[in-house]
């Protein structure tokens, strides 16, 4: 029997919604707005699309959002200013700053400059630390975005074999974190692979749940996934026809899977939904000092 899918773009849409509700309610109570900042160096144009979603999105939750286009030629002091600015400004709750970032910028010295308690991203070293600690604060939005997908399908993680392919620090690694903190969407037996890894298809067919997030287009076929199990396809490569492919061979895969998310319209509607919500409880921790 061909998989069930996992439709990231309905979910997205109900929980969307959801927020919605919340940001008005929090209005009414006499709370802020939330405020998103989005900054995008250069002309990269899969970044511009993001950004431009994300802003509509935003508009729809009734999340106030500033975005600000820098020159490909920006430095790094040049934008460790407009940061700084950010992190003092009351309006805005939450800052996102698109990767990819030009050559001349270090990424890592960029994402530790934003205020952790307006790191919506989940990318700072003191959020991934507490994610570590067992008590996140703000998780990356792709793998709360993934964790949502499986705990809304109802996809029970509780003692399930994870297998994640790829050890990425914005999707892998927290994610791996994600799933083994304790509670709902987690207490997962997790391994994580990479391009190193030695016999990947034996180790994708010991998953119960397998996540794909290595980057090259239909890398998992049908012979490394177990019958039954649930695959997750993180992956998003343009081919040369124009046409987007996930990690994952879907046709192939959909086949022995008992779950399966397609590309587009899986992970991808998640991770932008995940982004409001780490908005949300910016401006929450902002306005009362707790997430809830």
């Amino acid at each position: 029997m061909p998989a069930q899918i996992l439709d990231g773009k309905a979910l997205a849409q109900i929980m969307q919604a959801e927020i919605a509700a919340q940001v008005a309610e929090q209005i009414r109570n006499g709370g802020p707005r939330p405020g998103l900042a989005a900054v995008r160096v250069g002309d990269d144009p899969a970044s511009e699309v993001y950004v431009r979603n994300k802003i509509r999105a935003c508009e729809k939750a009734g999340i106030a959002s500033f975005h600000r286009h820098l020159p490909e030629s920006t430095t790094q002091p040049q934008l460790l200013q407009i940061i700084a600015r950010l992190n003092t400004d009351p309006a805005v709750h939450g800052i996102l700053v698109q990767l990819p970032l030009p050559k001349q910028i270090d990424t890592n010295e960029i994402i530790s400059a934003v205020e952790p308690r307006k790191d919506v991203d989940g990318f700072h070293p003191e959020n991934l630390g507490l994610l570590a600690a067992g008590s996140p604060r703000f998780v990356a939005c792709t793998p709360l975005g993934v964790q949502q997908l499986l705990v809304r399908n109802s996809i029970e993680t509780a003692g399930a074999k994870v297998v994640i392919l790829g050890r990425s620090l914005t999707v892998g690694k927290p994610l791996a974190l994600l799933l083994m903190c304790k509670g709902p969407g987690g207490d997962a037996t997790v391994t994580v692979a990479h391009s190193r890894s030695k016999d990947l298809p034996p180790l994708g067919r010991s998953a119960d749940i397998l996540i794909a997030a290595m980057g090259q287009a239909r890398f998992v076929r049908a012979d490394m996934v177990q019958p039954g199990a649930v695959v997750v396809d993180v992956g998003i490569t343009r081919l040369g026809d124009g046409k987007l492919a996930g990690d994952v061979d879907f046709d192939a895969v959909k086949q022995t899977a008992r779950a399966i998310t397609p590309v587009p319209g899986g992970v991808g509607p998640m991770t932008i939904t995940m982004l409001l919500h780490n908005t949300l409880l910016a401006s929450r921790l902002c306005w009362t000092g707790s997430l809830r």
